[in-house]
């Protein structure tokens, strides 16, 4: 399992047009399972901090992500130019490959249908990702605010 994964802080005014591009059944959502190698495509808002969202891209493997990504480079662009309209600014905090799955993903393989088990487990991933990094950013922020 590979997930590519980026926090973006939303323009005033513009989240709620943001979530309908980047959220469920939005645009970026829809272009990713467009692919069978997509796992699942998930939004999240930091309740603390209301223009924050990280986006988390789940696929099979990095290879997959990177095939569909070269594929699709024109449409890639197309909503990234929209996004930009819509954000101040746009980080990539990382691409980051499961240590359970590692190579046991067979490359390149495409799947009719993703199976439900795969994406209820991609999710849970995602969720226990997302509360680690939040523990490391506060600690960092601590450390650089009380030394």
């Amino acid at each position: 399992m590979f997930v590519a994964l980026w926090e973006v802080e939303v323009k005033p005014r513009c989240q709620e047009r943001f979530q309908k591009v980047y959220g469920p059944g939005g645009d970026w959502a829809k272009l990713f399972q467009s692919d069978s190698n997509d796992q699942v495509t998930e939004l999240w808002h930091d309740p603390e901090h209301p223009a924050i969202f990280l986006t988390l891209d789940f696929w099979t493997s990095r290879q997959a992500y990177e095939n569909f990504m070269a594929s699709l480079a024109a449409e890639y662009e197309r909503l990234d130019a929209v996004g930009e309209e819509l954000t101040r600014y746009e980080r990539k905090i990382g691409w980051f490959e499961s240590v359970e799955h590692g190579e046991s993903l067979s490359r390149g393989s495409r799947e009719p249908k993703r199976r439900a088990a795969d994406t209820t487990q991609a999710r849970q991933g995602a969720r226990a990702f997302c509360v680690r990094i939040r523990a490391v950013e506060k600690q960092v922020c601590r450390q650089a605010t009380f030394g």
